[in-house]
């Protein structure tokens, strides 16, 4: 799908409704642009809770406590340091 539109003396474009419709983009959600080349992608930005389960954990880091995450985090960083 193609669509056009112009912009503003502010730099603003109005997202066309056919790509608002065809994206699932409503009032108040977020978007991002993606510059590749000489082009720009444009995308909804997903909610945190659609993004659970994309990234993989191994098995030995799952079930951690958030204190025992902050402590390796910082162990391993003062690690590097010496």
């Amino acid at each position: 799908m193609d669509a056009a539109a112009k912009v503003t003396s502010k730099g603003q474009v109005t997202v066309p409704k056919a790509v608002r419709d065809a994206l699932g983009i409503k009032e108040g959600d977020e978007v991002v642009f993606r510059v590749e080349g000489n082009r720009a992608l444009l995308a909804r930005t997903p909610g945190l809770l659609a993004l659970a389960g994309t990234i993989k954990v191994p098995a030995v880091k799952r079930n951690a406590t958030w204190d025992d995450v902050i402590r390796k985090t910082r162990a391993a960083r003062a690690a590097k340091r010496r």
